[in-house]
């Protein structure tokens, strides 16, 4: 008799089919690479040879707060964290808000957004210093600092 291993809801096959499509295929890249399928621009900012990436930005909901990210570590809304699909875990960016010119510096620590429409989620705490605490999305250029 075969064993099938059955998941208790729908939502939860869908999360991990998620999670295995967007994996990035090394961890340990030497250059940040932005493979994003969103409708972003992509190019190489000043003489230091950094890929940026334009597009839309969003927060994590409160309610995340203390549950584990991609990366093991435990979500906090005070820490100064990201999500990005492809960057590898640890990687520092620098996240400007294109519409009041506020910027901050988050390290990537989960993967995401879900959102074909979106380039990166930014923790609560990084979502009040950019300004979009209320808004929700504002349009962002993401610089990799490391």
């Amino acid at each position: 008799m075969r064993q099938t291993f059955k998941f208790p809801s729908a939502s939860a096959t869908a999360i991990l089919l998620v999670l295995v499509a967007l994996r990035p295929a090394t961890c340990g890249a030497a250059e940040p690479v932005f493979q994003s399928e969103t409708p972003a621009t992509t190019a190489v900012s000043g003489s230091s040879g950094m890929l940026a990436s334009e597009g839309r930005a969003s927060y994590y909901s409160q309610r995340f707060h203390g549950k584990r990210t991609a990366s093991g570590e435990r979500f906090s809304v005070q820490d100064f964290t990201a999500a990005h699909r492809t960057l590898p875990f640890g990687t520092t960016v620098r996240v400007t808000n294109l519409d009041n010119g506020r910027e901050v510096i988050v390290r990537i620590n989960d993967r995401g957004p879900y959102l074909r429409s979106r380039i990166i989620d930014v923790s609560p705490a990084a979502a009040r210093e950019l300004g979009l605490l209320g808004r929700g999305t504002a349009s962002v250029r993401i610089v990799a600092v490391n």
